[in-house]
């Protein structure tokens, strides 16, 4: 097992991932107060959809962490397969947050090119801009450090946001600077709408990730292949088929029926299994995995691919 694995298995993980989870709700509170600010000096449309895009950043990361640690929680009597959906939970309000948001930025924007109300104090815009960018940028180093030595899926996926961030703030810069120095009015509403378009992508994306999450999903075809390719080293198993996967949280869940000789004992056939346990979830940490013993030539759904079909004889055929 390399370094990064080892590491993702400590306590050491999870108290980093937890700094920067709260850097991130530091760095987006901080920005919401200077937006909140810069918006009523200019009354820019672009510098209130950044707004937007900075209150959802510090509301995502509370709903985020709020969904992290329910998802953390043990498996007890009534969620046996533990709570790893309340992560899917938490993006779900996420998403209706920013679908709200990006449909009041493009009211705001219309009304504002109907009315061609103009912007002012680009400096004290533009500054504030400035500030957001800086911050950002120490925010993603530390991101950077966190991810180097956790692998977490949370911080990345935070980490792509803040860098499309930086773009946004820039952008806000633009339409300051091309409305009140360049005379050009009409690029403030614009970019407000483009931006309010960006936040309604953004809610897409995460609702389609939280509804796959909700409705479980198999894996991606290229991490189900990887299963299986580690599965196919044991000589001892034969005919896996009815494999089944999914995500929930932070968690994977696997189950697959194979061929064992008839003749064997169940002391000999368990030890078999327990071998192919360890090997696969030491290959794919934080995994839940059940496995079904067929004797060979056992069929359980006749004319059902989906059950019946070998995953084995598939790789050889790719192959």
């Amino acid at each position: 097992m390399d370094e990064h694995a080892a590491l993702s298995m400590t306590p050491d993980r999870t108290k980093l991932a937890r700094s920067a989870a709260l850097a991130s709700i530091a760095v987006a509170a901080v920005l919401v107060a200077l937006k909140t600010w810069a918006s009523w000096r200019t009354g820019s449309t672009a510098m209130l959809g950044s707004l937007a895009d900075s209150a959802l950043d510090l509301v995502a990361s509370l709903a985020t962490l709020t969904g992290v640690w329910i998802a953390a929680m043990p498996a007890d009597e009534d969620h046996r397969f533990g709570h790893g959906k309340a992560e899917a939970l938490a993006a779900i309000f996420q998403v209706m947050l920013i679908g709200l948001s990006a449909f009041g930025i493009a009211i705001r924007a219309i009304m504002q090119l109907a009315g061609q109300r103009e912007t002012a104090a680009a400096e004290e815009g533009i500054a504030v801009s400035l500030i957001a960018i800086a911050l950002t940028f120490a925010l993603l180093a530390r991101q950077r450090y966190v991810m180097n030595r956790t692998r977490s899926l949370a911080i990345q996926t935070d980490h792509l946001h803040y860098k499309s961030d930086l773009f946004l703030n820039l952008s806000v810069i633009a339409a300051l600077a091309l409305d009140q120095y360049a005379g050009l009015g009409v690029v403030d509403p614009l970019f407000g709408l483009a931006i309010a378009a960006w936040l309604a992508f953004g809610a897409w994306r995460g609702a389609s990730e939280a509804v796959d999450d909700l409705m479980d999903r198999e894996w991606p075809e290229e991490k189900r292949l990887a299963f299986v390719e580690a599965a196919a080293k044991h000589p001892e198993l034969s005919n896996l088929h009815d494999l089944r996967t999914r995500t929930s949280g932070n968690r994977d869940f696997v189950q697959f029926h194979v061929d064992l000789p008839p003749i064997m004992t169940i002391e000999e056939a368990h030890d078999i299994i327990e071998r192919v346990e360890a090997d696969l979830c030491r290959q794919f940490p934080g995994m839940e995995l059940l496995i079904h013993i067929d004797p060979e030539g056992h069929i359980d759904e006749p004319g059902n691919p989906l059950v019946e079909e070998n995953e084995f004889a598939k790789l050889e055929k790719d192959s």
